[in-house]
């Protein structure tokens, strides 16, 4: 399935293209808990920018591979490039305007991330 998304402000719009029934994570880690993201892993492939590659601005720490992209506007962070999965993409779901059929959710223990950062490897392969 297509689904359509885009920051609070319209100016960054997306399509990502994932199962009716999503299978997502909430993260507990300090960035995620603050910014409410609701993660969903995708191979690059399966997302394409639509519009606002001018409004994207990227935030980087530790490690620096993770580059989160807020729109300069109004600073909604639609999707990033995790740290996990750098040759995926990871799409906010509280930013999708195509709602999904269904959504399960898992709990992952992001304040561990190196312990369990392998359980996500797999979401970005095509």
């Amino acid at each position: 399935m297509i689904y359509r998304g885009s920051c609070h402000c319209g100016a960054v719009s997306f399509t990502v293209e994932a199962p009716r029934t999503l299978d997502v994570e909430r993260c507990n880690c300090s960035i995620c808990t603050k910014g409410g993201f609701l993660h969903l892993i995708v191979p690059a492939v399966n997302f394409t920018l639509v519009t606002g590659e001018e409004a994207l601005v990227s935030y980087t720490f530790n490690t620096g591979v993770a580059r989160h992209t807020f729109c300069r506007h109004c600073g909604i962070k639609p999707f990033y490039t995790p740290r996990s999965n750098p040759d995926g993409i990871d799409v906010n779901v509280n930013c999708l305007d195509t709602r999904p059929q269904a959504i399960r959710i898992t709990e992952f223990d992001g304040r561990n991330w190196e312990q369990h950062a392998h359980t996500l490897a797999h979401k970005s392969r095509v």
